[in-house]
């Protein structure tokens, strides 16, 4: 099991900035592929960042590229996710996942994920 806590969301302004924080536990929390999912209200969940274990391979999705920046400390077991440029299309339930396999960031299915937080709402008023 790694247990995971999200925070650092909540209501910015339309070009504003937010980060969000993952915990982790477990002493095994650098053998997981790491990412950042999102939901907005009435669509799919959708894959917004992925960082493998070494944190050597990363991938984003288009919508988010150059405005968001994926970080993990291995030490501190901690994901974050820098979301800068936001805009109203970023609102949305903000997913922490761990997966114990290694995906390739397109081809990352919710099954490859293992392990998942419970989420935090950003919402980005225009």
């Amino acid at each position: 099991q790694v247990p995971l806590v999200e925070s650092g969301g909540g209501l910015v302004q339309a070009g504003g900035s937010l980060r969000l924080s993952c915990a982790a536990s477990g002493r095994t929390f650098n053998r997981y592929l790491m990412a950042w999912w999102r939901q907005a209200p009435g669509k799919e969940r959708e894959v917004v960042a992925v960082m493998s274990g070494s944190g050597g391979t990363i991938y984003y999705t288009d919508s988010v590229k150059g405005r968001f920046t994926i970080s993990r400390d291995n030490a501190k077991v901690l994901l974050s996710l820098q979301m800068n440029s936001l805009k109203p299309g970023d609102t949305a339930v903000y997913y922490c996942a761990a997966g114990r396999n290694y995906c390739s960031g397109p081809g990352c299915s919710e099954d490859d994920m293992d392990f998942w937080g419970k989420g935090t709402l950003v919402t980005v008023s225009s």
